[in-house]
């Protein structure tokens, strides 16, 4: 089993060491979103430097280009993508649901690539097969993710989910039994729990899931805490699930408050693509909120955007420079932005760790909330 000591608990929130066969992840800890094998704008090395400990790929994408056979061919993942750290992969469910226009069965999902229109098997014994090839450290099951307010449809998407995972747990042990036969890295995995925004049916998946031989969990198809309904539906599945197994909040960090309410009921990483999107878009982020680089009192801005931050794009370049290099669309500044924007929220989680272990997490949240909120 994946091995995971917590070094400092408080209620539900509590600091940690997830080891992976390619290194430790200090939880609470921001994932970066490398979604076809690389955080968008941003190097590996970069990543490294701005203090990333590990980066999350997307099966869905990598089955379609270049294919999990070309990257075990290359070495696995690690070698690769000369990323040496921890990595995660997800199952692409959400994304096989969201960008294509798929057909679900009992058996599995059946869609065309967005790339090419080729027609796509998926199923939890394809997916585990793909991703044990793909090599990352920790999987996710192949899960039905939905983003509906319909009952009676999410009801049968977690009803799909809780019938797929005893495929995808025979498959991935299988293939571990194979692996350690060969000498192989092991790889882990997390079970998915649906049952959207509500109460009763997050209970039954997470109750469910929590009996299951998985390495650890992710918690599906919640997308913002903007919501007290999203905050009670995080602390009701963590109060479910093994204590001594680490929890995944799977696409959630577009805000700065749901990392403070994640970890305050008890996740222990985060991912999400916001940071570097919303950078390519202009958009920066500030202790004292979101800024857009590209508004017209940035041209005279001399200063960096940050003055107290110590990232790259902080240390080296001014707000004036940035400005210009948006007005005149060089990718540069979108590089410069996305780790600005990654390094951000990247420092908030280690920050909120930090919190845990000096019993300081309720007035950090409260202080660096205030300030950026406004309120």
């Amino acid at each position: 089993m994946l091995k995971f000591d917590i070094e400092k608990q408080t209620g539900l929130m509590r600091a940690g060491i997830i080891h992976t066969p390619h290194g430790d992840i200090k939880t609470p800890a921001f994932v970066g979103a490398a979604t076809r094998a690389s955080v968008k704008a941003i190097t590996h090395a970069e990543m490294r430097e701005l203090g990333s400990q590990a980066i999350l790929a997307n099966t869905y994408h990598l089955i379609l280009v270049p294919g999990p056979d070309l990257i075990e061919k290359g070495g696995g993942f690690a070698e690769w993508t000369s990323w040496h750290g921890p990595s995660f992969t997800d199952s692409g469910g959400f994304q096989m649901l969201s960008l294509t226009d798929a057909k679900i069965d009992h058996d599995g999902v059946t869609f065309k690539s967005h790339y090419n229109g080729d027609q796509i098997r998926m199923n939890p014994e394809i997916s585990m097969r793909a991703q044990w090839k793909i090599g990352a450290d920790i999987h996710m099951a192949f899960d039905q993710a939905i983003d509906s307010t319909d009952k009676d449809l999410v009801a049968k998407a977690m009803k799909r989910t809780h019938d797929w995972l005893p495929r995808n747990i025979k498959e991935h042990q299988r293939l571990a039994a194979e692996a350690k036969a060969n000498g192989k890295l092991e790889q882990f995995l997390y079970a998915v729990v649906q049952g959207g925004l509500f109460e009763d049916l997050r209970r039954e998946s997470a109750e469910l899931m929590a009996t299951q031989p998985v390495d650890g969990y992710g918690i599906g198809s919640l997308y913002t805490t903007e919501t007290p309904e999203t905050a009670n539906i995080i602390k009701l599945t963590n109060e479910i699930l093994p204590n001594d197994k680490p929890r995944h909040l799977l696409g959630m960090g577009s805000e700065p408050r749901d990392l403070f309410i994640g970890a305050m009921y008890g996740c222990d990483t985060f991912d999400c693509v916001a940071p570097t999107r919303q950078a390519r878009n202009g958009a920066l982020y500030t202790p004292h909120g979101r800024i857009n680089i590209k508004n017209a009192k940035y041209r005279e801005m001399f200063a960096p955007i940050d003055p107290d931050c110590d990232c790259y794009c902080c240390k080296n370049y001014n707000a004036s420079y940035l400005h210009h290099l948006y007005k005149v669309d060089e990718i540069t500044g979108k590089t410069l932005a996305s780790i600005h924007n990654e390094h951000f929220v990247v420092k908030i989680v280690d920050q909120i760790r930090q919190s845990i272990l000096d019993n300081t997490f309720d007035a950090y949240m409260k202080d660096f909330l205030a300030k950026y909120y406004g309120a």
